[in-house]
């Protein structure tokens, strides 16, 4: 398309509606500057708003005015706090607790990333719960060693038997299996003694 002034090539079209009808303007560049026209500062109207313009300029009874386009609906937010995912993002932190049923759709796929797939906080024990546990666990071991030395006790009692009946090769798998049991007390002791007890005194003594 031409220059409507000078027949170069036209590289500004300007298009405006005036009493219901379309008129066009096919400027170079240079015209288009004498005219007060540019490509960055047009009249910033854009095509739905032109197409918007001419429908309803050719319906009968309806007022020739701009069509405004719709404004985006504003970003909802949390109902507690009004905080939107886009201040979540931004800022990192959740604004209330309703923010969490909130957001759930969006917040599960990162709570699971976070949590290495599972998306549900378990949170700490209490204190008490720990030192409960640990009680179970050193009353265990109490009871374990009691049952390995009643045992050992029983395997020295049958060897005895074994020995004083001749029975040598009893005897020789009682003696093998003593063996091992004691080298188990033995280690589990050697492991009790290794662990620090806890005086107090801040390491000193």
């Amino acid at each position: 398309m031409h220059c409507e002034r000078c027949q170069q090539e036209a590289t500004i079209h300007e298009v405006v509606v005036r009493d219901g009808e379309i008129v066009e303007k096919h400027l170079c560049e240079q015209c288009a500057a004498e005219a007060g026209l540019s490509q960055a500062g047009g009249s910033g109207i854009s095509i739905a708003d032109l197409i918007g313009q001419y429908v309803m300029a050719k319906e009968p009874g309806s007022p020739a005015e701009a069509v405004t386009p719709a404004k985006p609906a504003p970003a909802q937010g949390c109902p507690g706090c009004g905080m939107t995912y886009a201040d979540f993002k931004a800022g990192g932190l959740l604004g209330c607790g309703s923010c969490y049923s909130y957001f759930e759709e969006r917040l599960g796929p990162l709570l699971e990333r976070a949590h290495e797939g599972s998306s549900a906080h378990v949170g700490k024990a209490p204190r008490r719960a720990i030192a409960e546990a640990r009680g179970e666990r050193s009353s265990s071991a109490a009871g374990a060693r009691r049952e390995l030395a009643m045992k050992i006790t029983t395997l020295e009692q049958k060897l005895a038997k074994a020995v004083k009946a001749e029975q040598y090769e009893l005897a020789a798998t009682l003696r093998d299996e003593l063996a091992k049991l004691s080298s188990g007390v033995a280690r589990s002791a050697d492991r009790a003694s290794d662990t620090p007890a806890d005086s107090g005194m801040g390491g000193f003594s």
